[in-house]
This record gives C-alpha cells, sequence and structure tokens, in this order.
C-alpha cells in the first residue's frame, strides 16, 4: 500500500513513560495543565462517541514501546550553555553625591523670562518665603535628604551658589576618595543662564557680580569614571551633546599622545589608561531647545522631583488631571500630605504604592530595554536604577508638559507602555479608601495589583512557549516575592516557568529574582521546601556556577534538612539531591561543607528507595563528593559506600547502574597516596565493576566501565606495562620454538585467539539447509572488522605463528589462560584488567570500543617509549595483513571473574583461522600495526594532549538535562493537540487499513479466489541477500548481505531508500533481523553471528544506532566454526514483555529483557545440537525452539530455568528448518525432508502431517494465515495451504517468456500481516509476490 509521507514525519519521537500530573506530587497540582485537558473534553452525546472510540483504539494506544527512553532518543550529550549575562561582570556602587545648586535667589538669570504666575518650589520648598541664604541652605538640606532614601550610606558633598575652584575643588576631592566606584554629579541651575553651545555650564564668582562659564571638558576631566550626571535646568540636551564631543575629543588627545610617546622611544606603560567617557551615564531634564514647565501648580525642578520624590509627583500629576474632569476620587492636593503609612512598610498606603510602582517601572524597563542595557542601568547600582526607575516617570510627566528629558545612554519611549494604566487603576483604588481612612479611621485594605497580575501571568503560562514574546509579568513575580500573602502562588507559578526550558531560567535570572531566592533560603516554612528545591533545582541545571554563593551563604543546609525530611515526597529528594550534587561538582569548598554535613552518610541512606531518578542522582552525588577529595573517599570506605554501590550494578533502570560505575570510577580517581590497603580496595572495585558490567547491555553502562578503569590503568600502569612486555615476550618464544605451520594465528596481547578454518560457510538464513554446505573462504579475512582503521604512528612487524596444538577458548581472552607463563607471574586482577579492555576494545557500541582502544594505546606507549630499541619494535619479516589492530571477535565474556566455569560454545575446539606458510606471504604489509598516537573524535570523548589523556563521556551533563528539561507535561498520548499524538493517530489509521485489507486476502484465500503468484516487484541489488524482512504496516522491504543493510520501498516505484553497514567484524556476518514497535514506524534489529545485536532507528532514511551490545558473547561465527555447522545467531521478538529471545551454537537460550536491557534468563538447551530457528507465542506465553537433530522444545519462561522446558517433540526425523506460532497456541514446523507438521501446544503430538514430496532447503510460514512457503531442491518455490495441505501455485525458476527470472533462493520470509512474499536469490536479485485474484 503506498504510504503518504507528509502526514508522518520520520524521526517523530513517541515518548512513552508516564509523566507525573502535578509537579510537586500532588501537593501543589497543575491546575493550568487540568484546565487545558478538560476544555478538550466533549459535552452531551459527542462525549460518548469519544469513549467508545478510544475504547476501539486502546490496544494500538497501549502497546509499549522498546528502546523508547531518553537514553535511545536523544543523543548522550549536555546542553551547549551560553555564557551567562544575568550576573554581573563587576558590581558598581556610588559612594560619592556631588550637589551643586546654582539658584542665586532673588535674581533671574537674564537669558530666560519667566511667566507670572511662575513655578518657584525647591524641593518643595518656596525659596521666596525665607531669607535667600536661608533659602538656598533648606534647599541643599532636602535635596541630600531626598537623594539619601535611594542611597543612605553614599558620601554626600553640599555645593551652594559655588565657585569654579570650588567645583574643581569638590570633583575632584570626591573622585580621589571613591577610586574605581561610581560618582554622582547634580546640577540644578535654574539660577544661572543657560548651557552654551560651546558646551559650558555657569557658576559663579566669590561676589555673585558674574557668571562664570565651567566647559564641561574640564568637569570631565575632573570627575572621570564611572560617573553619573544629572542635568536640570532649561536646554540641557545641549550638555548631553557637548559631553559626547568632548569625549571624543579626549580619546584623540589620548592617542596622539601615545603616538608621540612611541615615536621618541618612550615607555607608553607609564601613561593611564583613558576614561571610558562615553560609557557614563547623563540625565537630563529637557531636549536642547527646550525650557522647563513654568506651571505655578507644578516645582520649579520638577524633574528633580520625579527622580527623587516620584510617589509625591505621581500622586499630585494624578490628582491634577482628576481635576480637570478624569475619572477618580475626588482627593485634594492637600489630601495627599495626609496619606498613611511609610515607604518601607508595604501593609500601609503609602508603602504598598511605592512597592507598586517600583514593579510597574521595572516591568516597563525589562519589557522595553536590552537585556544587557536593562542589567547596566536597573541591576548594578542600586541607586542609578531608583534613578533610572524614576525617570520612566518623569518622561510620563514631564511629556505632558511638552517637555522631553534626555538620556545617555538613550532609551525607547515608554511614557505610553500600558503598564502606565495599571498604575492610575491602582493609585485610584487606593486614594479612593482615603477619605474613609483620615475621616472615619476606616482600616486600608490592599490593591489587588499583585493578585491581578498573578491571574495574568497564568493565563500566560497556560499557552506559553518560547516562540512566544515573554510575559510582561516576571518582574512583578519578583516584587510579589517580598509579600508573605503572595509568596506561595508567586513561588508557584515561578516554578511552572522556569519548567518550560533554560531560556525561560535565563529569562528569570535576567530579571533580578536569583538574590531573592537565595534569601528564601532562610525561611523556615516547610510550605515553601518543595517550591523552593525545585527552582534551585532549575536554576542549577543552567547555571551552577551559583554552587559558590549557596555555600558562601551556607544554604545548602537547607537542602541537607529537605533529604533528612522524612515528610518530603521522593521527587522533592531528587531535586534536593541534584542540587547539592550540583554544590560539591569540582568545588573543594562545597565538598568540604557537604563532608561536614554528612552527606555520604545521608545519600547511602536513601539508596533504597523506589524511584530510579533519585537513585541514580544519589550515586552520582556520591561520585561528585569525593570526585579528587581523599577525605571523602575514606569517609565513604568507612561507611561501606563501595559495597552499598555495587548493589546498584544490577539495578533494573541502566541510568542507575551507569551512575553507580560513575561513582566507583571517582572513588578510584581520588585516592592521592598509594598504600596497600588503598590498592587492595581499588583492584576489589575493579574486579567487581569487570565482573558485573562487562556484559551489561547497555552501552551506557559500558562507556562509564572504560571511563572508571582508566583510573585503574594510571594507578598501576608500570604493571600493566610489565605485563604487555612480558606477554610479547611469550609470544616471541612461540614463534621462535614453534613449527611454523600457520601463518596468521593472533596470538599477541591484543590478538590473543588462535583460529583457523580450510573452509567457511556462507550463511544462509534461519529456515535454510544449504547453511550446512561449507563454501569457498573469505578473501582478506579479518578478525575483527576495524580494517578501515588508520594507522599511524610507530608500527610494528611481528610474526603471528601457533602451533595447531595450541587451542583455545575465547574466555581465554580475558584472562590470558593460553599464557601460562604469564599467568604465573602476574596477579589475576592485572590479567583480567588487560583482558576486559581487550573485549571492550571489540565492543559493538562504536564509543565504548573508541573508549577503551585508547585507554589500551596508553599502555602501548609507555611500552614502546621503554622499550624503543628492543628487536620487538624491528621489522621480523612481511606476511599477510589479515586482521586489525584490535582483539578478535566473540571472546568470552566476564563471567570468569565470579570464578565459574564460563558459558562454553559447542565447538570444543577453535582451529586456526586461516592455514597459510610463509612463503605466500606478501611483502611490504606488517602482522601488527598500531597507532601510539592515537586521538578520538567521537561524542563523549575529552582528548588531550599529554602524558595521561583523560577519557570522559557526558553521561552525568546529559542526565542533569533531566531538570533543565520540562518535568511538567501532559503525556503525549494525553495531549490530543501534539504532534505526537497526530502522528500515532495517523499511523493507527494506517494500521487499520492494512486490517482491512488483511481481511479480503484472507476471505478469498479462504474462497479459493486466489493465488500467491503476482509479482509485485522485482529489483536488482548490490549484494546476497541472507536475510529479507517486510514491515508490517509499510512497503519498506529490508534486505540484509553479509555486512550491510539494504531498505527498498516497493510502491509505486520501486527504489532502494537507504544502504548502511552493519559495522560487525568481516569474520561474522548478519544472520537475523527483526521488528520492533512495528507497529508504529518500528525499530530495525539485526543480529550477527558472533553473538551481536544491533538496534537502528529512522532506518527508512538515515539510520542511527540505538543501543548494540553481545546477547550471545559465546557464539562462534560460522566463519571461524571449522567442520561445525550452524545457523548462526537466531532471534524473536515478544513486543508484549518486550523481550528478545537469542539462541545459536550454544547450550542456552538467553531471554533478554529490553526495558531494564539485562539478561533475563537463561534456558538450559541440548548439550548434543544447536537450535534452527525461535518463535514466541505472546498468548500462551510459550517459547518454541527447533533443532538440528529434529526435536523442538517448549519452554515456560515463567518458570524456573531448570524446570521451564515443558514439552518436547521428536517426530521430525531431520533438521528442522523453522517453525512459526500462531493463534489458538498453534505451532506448525517443517524439515528437510518436505514434512510439515501442525501442533497444538497443549498436546503431546502433532494435529497435522503435511508431506509436500520433495527436499527442502528453505521454508518459510505465514505468521496469520494458513500459507507456508517452500524452497526445494528441484529449484522450485511453492505456497501451501495449511489447512489442506494443498498446493496453492508454483513459482518456477523461469515461469514464461515474459515471467520473472530468478536464481537460487537464499531467504525467503512472509509479510507478518498481507498475503506477500519475498524471495531473495543468489543472483542478488529480490522479488515481492502479492495475492492475485481471478
Amino acid at each position: 500500500m503506498p504510504r503518504s509521507r507528509d502526514p508522518s514525519p520520520r524521526g517523530m519521537i513517541l515518548p512513552s513513560a508516564p509523566l507525573r500530573s502535578g509537579w510537586l506530587g500532588g501537593l501543589m497540582p497543575v491546575k493550568a495543565l487540568e484546565d487545558t485537558m478538560n476544555s478538550l473534553s466533549l459535552g452531551g452525546a459527542e462525549v460518548g462517541e469519544e469513549v467508545e472510540e478510544s475504547e476501539e483504539k486502546t490496544e494500538f494506544w497501549d502497546i509499549p514501546l522498546a528502546f523508547n527512553s531518553p537514553r535511545h532518543l536523544q543523543v548522550i550529550s549536555g546542553d551547549e550553555m551560553e555564557m551567562q549575562t544575568w550576573r554581573m561582570k563587576e558590581r558598581m556602587k556610588t559612594v560619592s553625591v556631588a550637589l551643586v545648586v546654582c539658584l542665586n535667589v532673588g535674581v533671574d538669570p537674564p537669558d530666560v523670562m519667566k511667566t507670572q504666575p511662575c513655578a518657584r518650589k525647591e524641593c518643595w520648598i518656596d525659596p521666596m518665603s525665607l531669607n535667600p541664604q536661608k533659602a538656598v541652605e533648606t534647599i541643599g538640606t532636602n535635596l541630600q535628604r531626598q537623594y539619601e532614601r535611594w542611597q543612605p550610606k553614599a558620601r554626600y558633598r553640599l555645593s551652594l551658589d559655588p565657585t569654579y575652584d570650588e567645583v574643581k575643588r569638590l570633583t575632584n576631592n570626591l573622585r580621589r576618595s571613591a577610586r574605581d566606584e561610581r560618582v554622582l554629579f547634580h546640577y540644578n541651575g535654574h539660577g544661572v543662564p543657560k548651557p552654551t553651545t560651546n558646551g559650558e555650564i555657569w557658576v559663579f564668582n566669590r561676589s555673585f557680580t558674574q557668571y562664570i562659564p565651567l566647559s564641561i571638558f574640564e568637569l570631565q576631566t575632573w570627575m572621570g569614571t564611572p560617573s553619573i550626571y544629572v542635568y536640570d535646568c532649561n536646554n540641557a540636551g545641549i550638555i548631553v551633546e557637548s559631553f559626547k564631543t568632548f569625549a571624543e575629543q579626549h580619546e584623540r588627545e589620548y592617542a596622539e599622545q601615545m603616538r608621540n610617546i612611541n615615536s621618541q622611544g618612550g615607555n607608553s606603560a607609564d601613561i593611564p589608561n583613558p576614561p571610558s567617557l562615553r560609557n557614563c551615564i547623563q540625565l537630563a531634564a529637557c531636549s536642547a531647545d527646550q525650557l522647563l514647565p513654568m506651571s505655578p501648580d507644578l516645582p520649579a525642578d520638577l524633574f528633580t522631583s520625579c527622580l527623587t520624590t516620584p510617589i509625591k509627583v505621581a500622586l499630585r500629576w494624578f490628582v491634577m488631571k482628576n481635576e480637570k474632569g478624569h475619572l477618580g476620587p475626588k482627593v485634594s492636593l492637600d489630601d495627599l500630605e495626609k496619606i498613611p503609612g511609610q515607604f518601607g512598610d508595604r501593609r500601609t498606603m503609602l508603602g504598598e504604592l511605592n512597592w507598586i510602582f517600583t514593579a510597574i517601572t521595572d516591568t516597563i524597563a525589562w519589557n522595553t530595554l536590552p537585556r544587557e542595557t536593562f542589567q547596566k542601568l536597573f541591576r548594578q547600582d542600586l541607586l542609578v536604577a531608583s534613578l533610572f526607575r524614576n525617570f520612566l516617570l518623569s518622561e510620563r510627566i514631564m511629556r505632558s508638559c511638552d517637555c522631553t528629558p534626555v538620556s545617555q545612554p538613550p532609551l525607547p519611549y515608554t511614557y505610553q507602555h500600558p503598564m502606565w494604566e495599571a498604575w492610575d487603576l491602582a493609585v485610584d483604588m487606593c486614594l479612593s479608601q482615603l477619605q474613609g481612612i483620615l475621616l472615619h479611621d476606616k482600616p486600608y485594605s490592599p490593591s489587588t495589583f499583585f493578585e491581578e497580575q498573578l491571574t495574568a501571568f497564568e493565563v500566560w503560562l497556560a499557552q506559553g512557549s518560547e516562540d512566544r514574546a515573554p510575559p510582561e509579568q516576571l518582574p512583578i513575580v519578583l516584587q510579589v516575592l517580598l509579600s508573605q500573602a503572595h509568596r506561595l502562588r508567586a513561588l508557584e507559578l515561578l516554578g511552572r516557568f522556569l519548567d518550560l526550558g533554560p531560556w525561560a531560567v535565563n529569562l528569570v535570572l535576567s530579571v533580578g529574582i536569583y538574590p531573592y531566592v537565595l534569601k528564601l533560603l532562610q525561611a523556615n516554612a516547610r510550605e515553601l521546601r518543595p517550591l523552593l528545591v525545585f527552582l534551585w533545582a532549575k536554576i542549577l541545571a543552567v547555571d551552577s556556577s551559583c554552587q559558590q554563593d549557596l555555600v558562601r551563604d551556607q544554604s545548602h543546609r537547607y537542602f541537607l534538612a529537605v533529604l533528612q525530611d522524612p515528610a518530603m515526597l521522593t521527587e522533592h529528594k531528587t531535586w534536593s539531591v541534584f542540587v547539592l550534587s550540583s554544590i560539591v561538582q569540582g568545588y573543594k569548598p562545597g565538598q568540604d561543607e557537604a563532608l561536614a554535613g554528612n552527606l555520604i552518610t545521608l545519600c547511602l541512606n536513601e539508596l533504597e528507595e523506589s524511584d530510579p531518578v533519585l537513585r541514580q542522582w544519589l550515586a552520582i552525588c556520591l561520585g561528585r563528593i569525593w570526585d579528587g577529595h581523599e577525605d571523602a573517599r575514606w569517609r565513604g570506605a568507612r561507611d561501606n559506600a563501595p559495597e552499598r554501590l555495587f548493589n546498584l550494578l544490577s539495578d533494573p533502570v541502566p541510568e542507575v547502574r551507569a551512575a553507580a560505575v560513575y561513582a566507583l570510577g571517582t572513588f578510584l580517581n581520588s585516592c592521592g597516596s598509594r598504600t596497600d590497603h588503598a590498592n587492595s580496595l581499588d583492584q576489589t572495585i575493579g574486579l567487581r565493576l569487570l565482573q558485573t558490567c562487562l556484559d551489561d547491555g547497555s552501552p551506557l553502562v559500558r562507556r562509564e566501565l572504560v571511563v572508571a578503569l582508566q583510573w585503574l590503568v594510571y594507578s598501576f600502569l608500570p604493571n600493566l606495562v610489565n605485563l604487555c612486555k612480558t606477554l610479547h615476550d611469550e609470544d616471541e618464544d612461540r614463534v621462535r620454538f614453534s613449527t611454523p605451520t600457520l601463518v596468521g594465528a593472533p596470538t599477541s596481547p591484543r590478538n590473543v585467539l588462535n583460529k583457523s578454518t580450510k573452509t567457511d560457510m556462507t550463511r544462509k538464513p534461519k529456515g535454510s539447509v544449504s547453511s550446512l554446505a561449507p563454501s569457498s573462504s573469505y578473501n582478506e579475512l579479518n578478525v575483527t572488522g576495524y580494517s578501515d582503521v588508520s594507522v599511524q604512528g610507530t608500527t610494528r612487524k611481528l610474526k603471528r605463528i601457533m602451533s595447531t596444538q595450541a587451542q583455545s577458548s575465547y574466555s581465554s581472552l580475558a584472562t590470558l589462560s593460553m599464557f601460562s607463563g604469564v599467568t604465573s607471574k602476574f596477579k589475576p586482577f592485572f590479567l583480567k584488567l588487560w583482558g576486559g579492555l581487550l573485549l571492550l576494545e571489540k565492543d559493538p557500541d562504536p564509543l565504548v570500543s573508541s573508549l577503551s582502544r585508547n585507554l589500551l594505546d596508553i599502555v602501548w606507549k609507555k611500552m614502546n617509549q621503554k622499550e624503543r630499541s628492543a628487536d620487538m619494535f624491528r621489522s621480523q619479516g612481511s606476511h599477510l595483513d589479515i586482521h586489525s589492530r584490535s582483539a578478535p571477535s566473540s571472546p568470552g565474556r566476564p563471567t570468569f571473574l565470579l570464578g565459574e566455569s564460563p558459558p562454553t560454545s559447542l565447538n570444543t575446539t577453535l582451529p586456526n583461522l586461516l592455514q597459510t606458510s610463509e612463503n605466500n606471504s606478501r611483502p611490504g604489509q606488517s602482522w601488527f600495526q598500531r597507532s601510539l598516537f592515537s586521538a578520538i573524535h567521537e561524542e563523549g570523548i575529552t582528548s588531550e594532549d599529554g602524558e595521561n589523556a583523560t577519557l570522559s563521556t557526558q553521561f552525568i551533563e546529559w542526565s542533569a538535562k533531566y531538570f533543565s528539561n520540562q518535568l511538567m507535561r501532559l503525556n503525549s498520548n494525553d495531549d490530543k493537540q501534539s504532534d505526537t499524538y497526530y502522528c500515532k493517530d495517523w499511523m493507527q489509521t494506517r494500521n487499520d487499513l492494512i486490517c482491512q485489507r488483511v481481511d479480503q486476502e484472507q476471505r478469498s484465500l479462504l474462497q479459493g479466489t486466489g493465488k500467491l503468484d503476482e509479482q509485485i516487484g522485482g529489483i536488482k541489488i548490490f549484494q546476497p541477500p541472507s536475510v529479507v524482512l517486510m514491515h508490517p504496516y509499510d512497503n519498506e522491504v529490508v534486505v540484509a548481505g553479509r555486512d550491510s543493510v539494504s531498505v527498498y520501498e516497493f510502491s509505486q516505484t520501486q527504489t532502494r531508500s537507504n544502504t548502511f553497514s552493519n559495522k560487525n567484524p568481516k569474520i561474522s556476518q548478519i544472520t537475523a533481523m527483526e521488528f520492533m514497535n512495528g507497529h508504529v514506524d518500528g525499530l530495525l534489529v539485526t543480529g550477527s553471528d558472533d553473538g551481536a545485536v544491533r538496534v537502528y532507528r529512522d532506518w527508512q532514511k538515515d539510520q542511527q544506532l540505538v543501543s548494540a551490545w553481545n546477547l550471545l558473547p559465546e557464539l562462534v561465527p560460522q566463519s571461524a566454526a571449522g567442520d561445525r555447522i550452524s545457523v548462526g545467531l537466531c532471534l524473536t521478538w515478544d513486543s508484549c514483555s518486550r523481550v528478545l529471545a537469542a539462541a545459536g551454537d550454544t547450550k542456552y537460550i538467553r531471554l533478554w529483557d529490553c526495558d531494564s536491557e539485562m539478561k533475563l534468563v537463561d534456558l538450559p538447551s541440548s548439550a548434543d545440537s544447536f537450535v534452527t530457528s525461535l518463535s514466541m507465542n505472546e498468548s500462551a506465553r510459550l517459547l518454541a525452539a527447533t533443532y538440528y537433530d529434529g526435536s523442538i522444545k517448549l519452554y515456560d519462561p515463567r518458570l524456573h530455568p531448570a524446570s521451564s522446558r515443558v514439552m518436547m517433540y521428536r517426530e521430525h526425523g531431520k533438521f528442522v528448518l523453522n517453525c512459526r506460532s500462531q493463534e489458538n497456541s498453534r505451532l506448525i514446523s517443517g524439515c528437510t525432508d518436505g514434512i510439515i507438521k501442525v501442533w497444538d501446544m497443549r498436546r503431546q503430538s502433532s494435529i497435522l502431517t503435511i508431506n509436500t514430496g520433495q527436499n527442502i532447503i528453505i521454508l518459510d510460514i505465514h505468521e496469520n494465515a494458513p500459507l507456508f512457503a517452500v524452497w526445494t531442491m528441484s529449484s522450485q518455490l511453492s505456497v501451501h495451504n495449511l489447512n489442506n495441505g494443498k498446493l496453492l501455485n508454483q513459482i518456477r525458476y523461469q515461469d514464461g517468456i515474459l515471467g520473472q527470472r530468478f536464481g537460487s533462493v537464499n531467504c525467503l520470509r512472509f509479510h507478518p500481516h498481507l498475503l506477500r512474499l519475498a524471495a531473495g536469490s543468489g543472483d542478488s536479485y529480490l522479488s515481492l509476490y502479492g495475492l492475485r485474484k481471478y
């Protein structure tokens, strides 16, 4: 069926893990999410229809998905954190303030004609009501008092009606005392002429008979930087323009001075750096062509009043507008002086108005200014921030008087911002209570402003995302945190916002909330604990530098208390542990404080918790505590921490196991001084890691294992170098004294396995008798498959000759048991460590292999440096290079560390790989070549230049992304507006159409009106196929060759959509393929005859390796099995339990749990025959296995392995080619003599026997339809009906002139549902046949 590509994008993530409904575990449900779900519900009869439809779809939506966890869907790497700009590079403080007041009370300047009446008040004092001297002194004192409200600790100096020299002396003294801090220069020029176009302001002479000009150029020199200037005079904009001109002149003079010194050969270092005058801050009352307002209802210093007494000015301006007809309470200007309360008391009217004003001006600035400008002006300096908040008010008020304030840096216009309407409403609501308070002594009712703004913020959160404009209420949320009444709600909403992602965290930090939430850690309220630990987990997940602030303020104790609180939920403890692990990460003071707080003991006590994320981060936290901290290491040793962590190595969650390996690895890395006790402890840990994790199915665990083992390599590097040297010495002795009958038997420490074969079998698929016949051996056989590895640096050329009597097992690669002289000289620990690294080097996961190879390179490099002049580094002749530098394929796995006999293959001997003589070797090629300075550039590895390059992964950083990503979200199946839901809904419809077509085809088959002989398509492929597989619901056909996989689409056009290499060693080949999660896009599973399994997603176009592991490491590749015959690796998949069963030429059938990525159970198999096929009956929960000797065994995996075999059939007398389980407990099997049998698994004998009359080479059985197809010895492809045994139709080698030719069939496969048959032939041709109705 042709598939539409548009509705179902490839690579769609289909998460299946259940998600929490509330981020506080029930204490604080996410109401917005619940409301969203309720809004999606239908009413009336439509609800019933929806329920009925959902019941029909339950089976599809509830099918669990394998390999669908974040570790499979995401790249294992941390977030690329951008440089954070929220934290100011340097905090600045205004420490000195120069208040220069030029009034000359009683004398107006000659260049300004004032109106009568005119604005007279200065600092809310009428100078005409006092004598001139007293008036100017009182005004100066009031001005200082107004500034002191914003910065009480600054050094204030008044200069009233000053002279030129007084200003010079004042500014120089203030700059000298301020040093590198900021100085403020306030200039009131109401009693002097306007500034000149030459950049001059005016002061007085001593006798007040003349106006003396003061150049801004000189003022810049005296004030220096950093500075802030406030100009309250007419035409103040001229000063701002002149300031910029003079700043450029200063820069030119400095550059000229530098050129002169350099030309004279002087030392330019003696000249101080030029002041950065362009960065000075300036506030001017009006532009260059404007005069100050002269309305008698307003103060003369309106600009200064707005900057220093904003609430008083704002209220008076509001009442004045109200008197002109605006809506509002009837309040007089005199009543404003009676408003009760203090600015610092938010419970009073005056205090709350001041609080609201601060929130609104902060909000306006944050929403209109660039982030950098906002940080500089509103967060760097308290006084500057206050002045600029008030400057926004001055712009609004003075523009109503036709006056435009000017600033440097310039700010966008904000006088019409919508938040000013919210301010007017808040003032209106507050002043409406004033008469009742003053006349009737009524209590003040707090404003609803903050509640309304929090509601607006909550509305934004209901539909918020990174693509939308940020919520403008964030600065208001900051202010609400100061109120105990609204704090709980504000923290909940803030947490929901932070949960949207790192971008939200950065926005919150840029607003300035950080110091507030830091101070809240001093609160004792238990109801705030879940909220605060969540907030801090989000913050530290984005910016870990906050750890220093937490340790400095002793705030880490808060999280220690949460961890010890039995009332806290598991998820709250998880967040707390993450915060603590971030505090100790690479920070020695943090580690010391955690050690003093008994964090190690606390973490160990919580390791038995059921939540896997908590267990994972407890292990990570332990690893970070003692990473590079020897005192913490021995504290953990005294608390028996390694033994407690050993229990986590068998945890069902791979992330927990990887975290435990990480913690044990940092434990190994924290030993500063080597003692016998330390060595014994480290060796015990290393052996336990090898024993438990070497065969772990998760690449995460094996990667961390290599990283942990590197510390053992560094600690015992001399011992390993000596071991490597001794291995070579013994190898050279063997070469010297052995009969050179073989060339190519690798016996070096890197290639210890001895194999040979005179013949090689070309793998036929499961169900093929031709796989038993030997074929010609491979040309250029490569033992490990790393033939594409480039070789650099020093090379070694060694003979690899081993007597045929020296035979070894795969487990000997890990124990190095074939080197009897070595095993007696070295401790078993070093042998097992070296052997384990050899096994890891040939791991199917490319990153594990690269990490271990780089680690082994370190030892080889040391040995090369030590023995550079020895004969072992010289060329010892030229031989055929038939292997790469890696360890051989299919070694034994680490059961040898348990002291048990390792599971061995049925092959009792492993003959040599290739038999040839030295005379046949080609000159110019080396037996062993290896780069001693290899650089790894794989993802997750840190390569460093130096003696010992430190290996690392990104697992811990990736784990931390759990906290930076969204934790509060609906399940993708429940969120019917998500792309994931739409994608799965489309797939459900696609599957339903296939099921309808299946019903039609099977009905036609039962009625006898169709045959399976219509050729749907045929295509030439580039390699003879060994396995073919069809997707259950799409048109893709997957074909596997020896080590490659090709995907073909049989729709309207027959095209190859993708081809990729399986990257299995050349000595092995693909023998099995399965689909996981076939009801959706599906994962492709490939199994090779060396026991390795690889899982791919997006295999249709750009395949990505999801996981790879050695499922049956004891399995011997067919090409290395000698005279032994086998079909390689057999696989079958159970989608309900997510269990993958595997078997082959081994003594057991292994069931693998793909959720935990661990071995589930080993079922005992036959000791004298090998498995040829497997089939899992999902309804009966039974596993069927067929054998080479004709027997069939049924296993119940739910029983103990010793009693798991529940049935055995022996009616077949020949090699059983294939078996298939169908509904109603039916099992169909067939053997090479053409006998097909149908079994009822509940009975002890077959219920139907069909004789095809010919010997069968290949057999396949349909999973759901009563059909089977065979390829016979007479080169016929025939399809039979299972119900009556009749021949349905035949497809011959040459079926007519126009028919499709095909050669000897290598593989057959039915479609899982449709009546389709795919056949791959030995002449590299793929044919697809379907039902033809007649």
